[in-house]
């Protein structure tokens, strides 16, 4: 066939007539779709290896597997997008459908389908941060749940004995709590939880110090704190995880993150948060300070009542006798010391009783100790073990022995039911050349080669005569040729 090349130039050296040879059939390119998707495939990766597409989220299709699977719209043009487990659990919000968001990824096809889509590798929202949309999304679905219902909220100990804190060993924060705690309540306890406060392990050693402190009977609250920082830096606070830990836990528990201004979903959760570490001291022992201030107060008023009855008492004992005023004087100073030895009596019973209950109290936590003490687990651990080594080697023993005497009982059975024990009594096996055994005269014919197996041995032998009848009935012939074997 002949026809013009559209794509000929004045310079070519084809005809001048513009006339060509169509190529032959069999020279032709022909692309399995596989192989042409696959190339295209590999053309627009490395074309499209990593780039940010800016749209609007449609069909948002999570499936089991944990891969994510949308569409990325604008008004003009949609586009497939696929983000894979691996980086769905990193995303730090949750996305939905019409949210506007900014997808960095490659472009990439998929050759099942033929279709052009993007590999997502992250994605933050259009607008807000991922950080303030993720604490915004939780809070309101942990709200929902009814997690921060006033009706949930514990009450805190008015006179607690000891407060069990959590938070950095290092930071600023412990060092003001105990300075509060010392100045305005001097015989309150303090036990430090030392946790990360920041970071990917944050969450999770939050977490097991609130499961800890509430499974032992050590403190009566528990504080949460951490100093101020960013959205960035509050996140461990933030967590769902550390947010049902505050809720399911049995001991009331005071939030002290950041400044005044910084709110956390732990925040909500708590039965009660404090602006500041500092504040959660002081609403901690806000009950005993003012007990201390309500005495001090007493006290100076107590002071200044004597002081008004010394200047009346002198005052009118200045009009009476001297002799009367000492007999008086002298009388109200054995009341007094009567009062004074009965004061001190009740002090020392008191002081003994105080004394007492703390030694019972010492040995019950010693007690506790010891009931717990590792080494004490381990000796019974080894009892138990060397019980169980003793039990297992008695049962081997009797397995074994049942076992033994079961195979001699088959061995026994095995031997007697064996058709070779029958040679032993004279008998003989009779195989052809193939191995089968002869039972009858019609099995062999004349010349044949035939295997006689005995108790000890067996030989080959030919067949020259064949006789039918009784097995008593006189044979003729010649002996088979033997060959020992």
């Amino acid at each position: 066939m002949i026809s013009r090349n559209p794509f000929a130039s004045e310079n070519d050296e084809t005809p001048q007539l513009g006339l060509r040879f169509e190529e032959p059939r069999s020279s032709r390119r022909i692309w399995p779709v596989r192989d042409l998707v696959a190339q295209v495939r590999e053309l627009v990766e490395q074309e499209y290896g990593d780039i940010w597409v800016e749209g609007e989220i449609s069909n948002y299709r999570p499936a089991p597997s944990g891969h994510v699977y949308f569409t990325l719209k604008d008004a003009e043009a949609q586009l497939p997008i696929v983000l894979f487990r691996r980086q769905a659990v990193l995303l730090r919000f949750r996305p939905e459908d019409g949210l506007h968001v900014l997808v960095r990824g490659r472009v990439s096809v998929y050759e099942q389908r033929g279709q052009m889509q993007l590999v997502a590798e992250t994605m933050e929202p259009v607008g807000a941060g991922s950080l303030q949309l993720a604490f915004e999304q939780l809070k309101e679905r942990l709200r929902l749940e009814g997690l921060f219902d006033a009706e949930r909220k514990k009450p805190l100990p008015m006179f607690p004995r000891t407060v069990g804190i959590v938070t950095s060993p290092t930071g600023a924060v412990i060092r003001d709590f105990l300075n509060i705690v010392s100045r305005r309540h001097s015989g309150l306890n303090v036990l430090l939880y030392p946790v990360s406060v920041q970071g990917e392990s944050a969450p999770t050693e939050i977490v097991a110090a609130l499961a800890e402190l509430n499974a032992t009977n050590f403190v009566d609250l528990i504080v949460l704190a951490r100093g101020g920082g960013s959205l960035e830096d509050l996140a461990a606070f933030n967590s769902e995880q550390v947010a049902r830990a505050i809720a399911a836990s049995r001991l009331p528990i005071v939030s002290a993150i950041g400044h005044e201004t910084d709110f956390t979903i732990a925040d909500f959760a708590a039965d009660l948060r404090a602006p500041t570490p500092s504040a959660a001291a002081e609403l901690i022992t806000e009950a005993q300070h003012k007990i201390a201030e309500h005495l001090a107060t007493q006290s100076h008023r107590l002071e200044r009542a004597a002081r008004f009855q010394l200047l009346q008492a002198s005052q009118r004992l200045a009009h009476f006798p001297v002799s009367r005023a000492e007999s008086r004087v002298t009388t109200l100073l054995h009341r007094l010391e009567q009062r004074l030895d009965d004061a001190a009596q009740r002090m020392d019973a008191a002081v003994l009783n105080r004394l007492r209950r703390s030694q019972n109290r010492i040995a019950e936590l010693a007690a506790g100790v010891l009931h717990h003490d590792p080494r004490q687990q381990l000796a019974h651990a080894r009892e138990h073990l060397a019980d169980f080594r003793a039990r297992l080697d008695r049962s081997l023993e009797r397995l074994i022995e049942s076992s033994s005497a079961r195979l001699v009982a088959f061995d026994a059975r095995l031997h007697s039911l064996s058709p070779l024990a029958v040679l032993d009594r004279g008998y003989a096996l009779v195989l052809s050349a193939e191995g089968a055994l002869i039972r009858s005269t019609a099995q062999i014919g004349s010349g044949d080669q035939l295997t006689t197996r005995l108790a000890d041995g067996s030989f080959t032998s030919r067949v020259e005569t064949i006789l039918s009848g009784a097995p008593h009935a006189p044979t003729t012939g010649k002996r088979g040729k033997r060959s020992a074997r």
